[in-house]
């Protein structure tokens, strides 16, 4: 499956991460759509660029993955908006996924370069994902925090 500058595997996930998503434009938005998520849904949490998970996390640690990467978003994404975040469906999501503002690119896809999201929230399986540019380190610790939390 090659999708603009993107060659993956046709796969469920690969379909929903290239697929028709909806964006959540505001912060009140966000800050609505993270409540009405299940936590207990089978959620996998993945952070491109490191081994995707193989196993969904626990409702405890989905709710912890969104509050946590909520306030480094409204921390590190300075703008009146989010515009960010994107869905399959705002109101029951099966698929999220989200943008690392200090990685933007062309996130609305208006390029010929599709770059990959930060992070993803999926109730398939994710594949590994290998994105064009170097993960900083600080993101990597970040995530190597959250995963710490989980034990």
């Amino acid at each position: 499956m090659s999708t603009r500058g993107l060659d993956l595997p046709d796969t469920e996930f690969t379909r929903k991460l290239t697929g028709t998503l909806f964006g959540i434009m505001t912060w009140d938005q966000l800050g609505r759509f993270w409540q009405q998520i299940d936590p207990a849904a089978g959620w996998y949490l993945y952070a491109v660029g490191e081994p995707p998970p193989t196993e969904p996390a626990d409702a405890e640690h989905v709710q912890k993955f969104m509050a946590d990467l909520d306030r480094l978003l409204r921390e590190e994404h300075r703008e009146d908006y989010c515009s960010i975040v994107y869905a399959d469906d705002l109101d029951r999501p099966t698929f999220i996924k989200i943008y690392d503002p200090n990685h933007l690119g062309s996130a609305c896809g208006s390029s010929k370069n599709v770059v990959l999201p930060g992070w993803v929230m999926s109730q398939v399986p994710p594949i590994e994902l290998t994105p064009s540019w170097v993960v900083p380190q600080s993101r990597k610790r970040w995530w190597q925090g959250f995963l710490a939390s989980l034990r």
